[in-house]
């Protein structure tokens, strides 16, 4: 978030928090949507208790990767500077 060892101002540490809040929220809506995808039709229909117990725990199993691969993936990404498009020109709007 920056290059220097110093504290972070208050609108770095705003940021920040926003960005885990970020990060939790949707890794934990694309978890519960790949649970529902896989493990749905355990909960709502009637299947053999083994086929059951497969689809339930492979979707949780695969929510939980997914949540984790998720919340990672976005905190890395808001840690890396962002680079300008073309280096050393400036924006054309400015």
């Amino acid at each position: 978030m920056t290059t220097h060892t110093g504290r972070r101002t208050q609108a770095q540490r705003d940021a920040l928090t926003i960005e885990i809040g970020y990060a939790l929220f949707s890794a934990a809506f694309a978890a519960a949507v790949v649970f529902g995808a896989i493990a749905g039709p355990a909960l709502f229909f009637d299947l053999p208790g083994r086929v059951e117990t497969l689809l339930l725990r492979t979707g949780m199993a695969l929510a939980a990767v997914l949540f984790v691969a998720r919340v990672i993936s976005v905190l890395v990404r808001f840690r890396r500077p962002a680079q300008p498009s073309q280096p050393g020109r400036t924006n054309p709007d400015s």
